[in-house]
């Protein structure tokens, strides 16, 4: 394959009571374990929402790409990720995906065509595809 663009991110300090930090100094983020897993929580970010925000970007700019290959006029879309963590059942983790997807002007079966076809174009997607379960939800 050939790269195209390539990011890069530092962790430092305690994992995720850690920071992280992007090779540009964009992102300079503290972590907080969430409440939910027994942590402080608080204002601070954690990976699954770095993870879900990502996803939720890079999907919604493989809808446009999408929308654009079938020539389907789209209103103002939104793309909600949810990231869910929890046990693997092997002493590890896992995690899950549920995307959103909302895209008006369309009847329903054109929006959930566009739907798969962005899962198809999706870096995201085809990172995940067989590895986690990814749940997609398409409304008009």
């Amino acid at each position: 394959m050939q790269v195209l663009y390539t990011a890069e991110a530092i962790a430092l300090g305690d994992g995720r009571n850690g920071e992280v930090r992007s090779s540009d100094g964009v992102i300079d983020e503290q972590l907080s374990v969430p409440k939910e897993l027994g942590g402080e929580g608080g204002d601070k970010t954690n990976p699954e929402q770095l993870f879900a925000a990502g996803y939720a970007a890079c999907f919604h700019s493989a809808l446009k790409v999408a929308a654009r290959q079938a020539k389907a006029k789209i209103g103002e879309t939104t793309v909600t990720a949810k990231v869910g963590l929890g046990p693997n059942g092997t002493g590890g983790f896992q995690l899950t995906v549920a995307l959103a997807t909302h895209i008006p002007g369309v009847e329903q079966a054109v929006a959930e065509k566009l739907v798969e076809a962005a899962h198809q174009i999706c870096p995201y997607s085809n990172a995940t595809r067989g590895n986690i379960e990814v749940d997609l939800t398409t409304t008009v």
